[in-house]
């Protein structure tokens, strides 16, 4: 099927940027977030439901800047630690 959408130049700009960041075409980006949208999903219970969730939206792999994940997660522990609460 096809479709034709007229929609704003920032909403074009926004999608286009996302696709490029996540390495996808933007007909896929877009059909990937017409599907996703349309069915519903129970928050994951497991680390490895979480895993697979992120993989299927495409973010495992989004963050080479972070080469040892154990530390940035220590260190984001650490620092919601130190946050003060109201």
């Amino acid at each position: 099927m096809n479709l034709v959408l007229e929609i704003p130049p920032e909403l074009e700009a926004e999608l286009t940027a996302e696709a490029a960041r996540l390495g996808l075409p933007l007909p896929d980006y877009v059909l990937r977030l017409l599907a996703g949208s349309r069915t519903t999903r129970s928050a994951p219970r497991t680390g490895a439901e979480l895993l697979a969730y992120w993989q299927g939206e495409g973010l495992v792999g989004t963050r080479p800047e972070i080469t040892d994940s154990p530390a940035h997660a220590r260190a984001l522990r650490e620092q919601a630690q130190r946050r003060a609460r109201p």
